[in-house]
């Protein structure tokens, strides 16, 4: 008997969420498989339509409903319109990280629950825990729910989940969370799950793997500028400094080459005289870690705003490793002081903070000083 609750399940197609709907299937959860139908351009080969049957064969393999739910104007709205805005002003969006806030755990949560499901739940690889679980008194405490880093570190995406709360969190189930992709993908052999040898998507959310340059030019004029290098001699040339980010090692030309053909890093740009400035890793590490600080808005803490100063660590990239720092308030806002120095870091990229595997939540990267 189905006695642990109903769950919407996203699948998407892929794997991972395969095998969160054939899991809680066996657990006992009522469980129905949902589709979440987004927008995306004329211009580009959208393969929604194939995701879509390959969901409902897998549903149909365990015996589950099915149900499509159109996402298109959120996700329109929430992700690619924000995206497209940040580049245009010089800013570094991530986009995923809006998919999950807005679409995701946004719309897909709210109209489960209001169908009468008591959970959502993806394949993403990251875990919740209820601090609660073990004790006799429910009512301890409001702020329950941890995010947690998933078993395989190498899949983490606990950094895209970041801006979760406590609603969406009791709500919200990760199956696969405790669990390597090797695990993951023998127990979608043993279910016999057709999504079982499928490669992992990449990319974009929901969009795949695109090339943000041809993506952004439908909506931004291209416009060739100078590159430069640490001596603001120009060297080069680019196709439009909004649409590269800080740290990138690719996406302009050098026409002026040494002997030893270093690989350059963009290390600033200036959108109003639309060049780029770029140094060189071995010969000028200096001027690429270089970062101390950074200030952060909109922060985020999943469990309740903590005492400051804050020692933690965090990361300013997804995959990388923690950096132990120290979080401040003060005039110009929450100021994240490395304790070694960075690089490669972008306005509108997001910085998310952690106590060792749990993701306590972060913000958006505003002003590097």
């Amino acid at each position: 008997m189905n006695n642990k609750g109903k769950v919407f399940v996203g699948v998407s197609g892929g794997v991972d969420s395969s095998v969160a709907l054939a899991l809680l299937q066996r657990e006992g959860y009522d469980v129905t498989g949902v589709f979440l139908k987004v927008w995306s351009p004329d211009f580009l080969l959208c393969d929604w339509k194939e995701e879509r049957r390959s969901a409902m064969r897998v549903c149909a393999t365990l015996g589950v409903p099915f149900l499509t739910l159109d996402c298109e104007e959120e996700y329109k709205k929430e992700v690619v319109d924000y995206m497209i805005r940040e580049y245009s002003i010089g800013r570094v969006p991530n986009p995923d990280i809006f998919c999950n806030k807005y679409v995701k755990f946004g719309v897909f949560l709210n109209k489960a629950l209001q169908m009468g499901a008591d959970f959502i739940a993806t394949g993403h690889y990251a875990r919740v825990r209820d601090t609660n679980e073990n004790k006799v008194d429910q009512r301890m405490s409001t702020n329950r729910y941890e995010l947690r880093e998933s078993a395989d570190k190498e899949k983490d995406q606990s950094y895209f989940l970041y801006t979760l709360n406590q609603k969406q969190l009791k709500h919200t189930l990760f199956p696969v969370g405790g669990m390597t992709k090797r695990e993951v993908r023998k127990l979608a052999l043993d279910f016999g799950l057709p999504t079982a040898k499928k490669k992992d998507s990449q990319g974009l959310c929901f969009l795949g793997k695109i090339d943000m340059k041809d993506f952004l030019s439908h909506y931004i004029e291209t416009k060739v500028g100078d590159v430069l290098n640490t001596k603001g001699e120009t060297i080069g040339y680019h196709d439009g400094a909004m649409f590269l980010t800080i740290g990138q090692r690719h996406g302009f030309t050098i026409t002026k080459k040494t002997i030893d053909e270093p690989r350059f890093f963009v290390v600033t740009k200036d959108l109003k005289k639309n060049t780029i400035t770029v140094a060189s890793k071995v010969i000028e590490n200096d001027k690429i870690f270089s970062i101390n600080s950074v200030y952060i808005s909109d922060l985020h803490f999943i469990v309740g705003e903590p005492i400051f100063p804050l020692k933690t660590s965090v990361r300013i990239r997804y995959r990388q490793e923690k950096q132990d720092c120290t979080i401040t308030k003060d005039k110009d806002g929450y100021k994240v002081s490395f304790t070694k120095t960075q690089n490669g870091i972008a306005v509108g990229q997001s910085a998310v903070l952690y106590d060792n595997q749990i993701c306590l939540g972060g913000g958006i990267i505003e002003k590097v000083p």
